[in-house]
């Protein structure tokens, strides 16, 4: 019997596939981010406006502060926290401009 692995995947091929590439939305006043991963074991949350189809992510970082700027993916998917808990992907989050989701 072969069991399940319980770790999601983070950036399925149809969510993947339908991500901005980088840059394409540095000129737009208020960009969309289209994906939120969170740690379930804090208050640390990574908002998705961009990708390079590879492993880099731009958007929008919550954790001790607030910051715009660079992630990879693999190190989200490689992140172990507390009990062995990884990052996860918020699987009800809809594209939402960041002005809505910036706490300052």
């Amino acid at each position: 019997m072969k069991l399940k692995s319980s770790t999601m995947n983070l950036l399925p091929p149809e969510i993947r596939s339908q991500l901005p590439k980088l840059y394409s939305q540095e000129n737009i006043p208020d960009p969309i981010a289209y994906v939120k991963f969170f740690n379930p074991s804090s208050n640390w949350n990574w908002y998705v406006t961009e990708f390079d189809s590879e492993d880099t992510f731009f958007g929008l970082v919550q954790g001790f502060g607030e910051e715009l700027g660079y992630f990879r993916l693999s190190e989200l998917q490689a992140y172990r926290g507390q009990l062995g808990i990884g990052i996860e992907r918020d699987l009800h989050f809809e594209p939402t401009p960041l002005s809505k989701l910036k706490r300052n």
